[in-house]
């Protein structure tokens, strides 16, 4: 599995995350075996959140046996100082670590969440105290929207943003070339979600075959390929696929036989993509 530079810091991440949602739900002998295979592989990069059900108390005795060769990303959703320390305790108490690699505000989305986040008592005073402790080594943040992730960015040196870079998004709605921008001003490195999205389930759909997906994630072999190595060929570290353990195979095998998007690979997405409705759009 290739590693690239998880930005200026000397680190290095498998261009593929281990997203904590793959253990969400399943036996502890199964994610187990799941952490395991996945560290045989090459993947040295593991993110999970305490709102991913049961993903921390599964994934805590099963990473355990590898912690110090592997790099663990968590968040919170808390916006306040001491509910967000609260939940980082109870995190590391969970994922059976005395540390995190990288802590993240989770789901940033508004002009407010940065704000409250920043304010007088946020939780940016509990992640910087974190980090002055020893508690965590990087900062950063996962976010769903261009306004609130420039806006972020602009307002703390984060060691890196977490952010929807994906194929559909791009090349019909117009949403992440931006933040990826300001990130590279910034310094921030860039880490990527929804690689391996379509679109959304169409309108009424209440059954499908990837419950850990709120969206329809790309299953055509060839289209899957490209979907990925798209988001691999921008100037990011690193992709955490779909939560689903059979996408989460594709992507390892995609992953291992990497090579850049080509421009006739580029046209032919772009012509994929047509008639799909974007996950997100600045538009919008």
């Amino acid at each position: 599995m290739q590693r690239r530079p998880y930005g200026n810091t000397g680190e290095e991440l498998s261009i593929i995350g281990f997203g904590g949602i793959l253990v969400m739900n399943v036996e502890p002998s199964d994610a187990r075996r799941l952490v395991a295979e996945a560290v045989d592989r090459g993947i040295n990069y593991f993110d999970v959140a305490p709102s991913y059900g049961n993903a921390e108390e599964r994934l805590g005795p099963a990473l355990e046996p590898y912690r110090d060769r592997v790099f663990l990303a968590c968040k919170t959703g808390k916006r306040g100082r001491d509910e967000a320390a609260s939940e980082m305790q109870e995190s590391l108490t969970r994922l059976r670590t005395d540390h995190f690699d990288l802590y993240q505000l989770h789901g940033i989305t508004t002009q407010e969440d940065v704000e409250q986040a920043f304010g007088p008592s946020g939780a940016m005073e509990t992640l910087v105290r974190a980090r002055e402790q020893g508690r965590v080594r990087y900062l950063g943040f996962s976010a769903h929207s261009v306004e609130a992730a420039v806006a972020a960015l602009d307002r703390f040196a984060f060691d890196s943003v977490l952010f929807p870079i994906n194929w559909v998004n791009y090349f019909r709605g117009n949403f992440g070339p931006q933040v990826v921008a300001k990130a590279q001003e910034k310094g921030a490195a860039r880490l990527a979600l929804k690689a391996m999205a379509r679109t959304r389930w169409p309108e009424g759909t209440t059954e499908h075959p990837f419950a850990k997906c709120w969206y329809e994630p790309v299953t055509d072999p060839r289209e899957a390929e490209l979907a990925l190595r798209f988001t691999l060929s921008e100037p990011i570290t690193a992709a955490i696929p779909p939560g689903e353990e059979s996408i989460f195979r594709v992507a390892l095998d995609v992953a291992e036989r990497f090579t850049p998007l080509t421009d006739a690979e580029r046209t032919e997405l772009k012509r994929r993509a047509e008639g799909l409705a974007p996950l997100f759009s600045l538009a919008a």
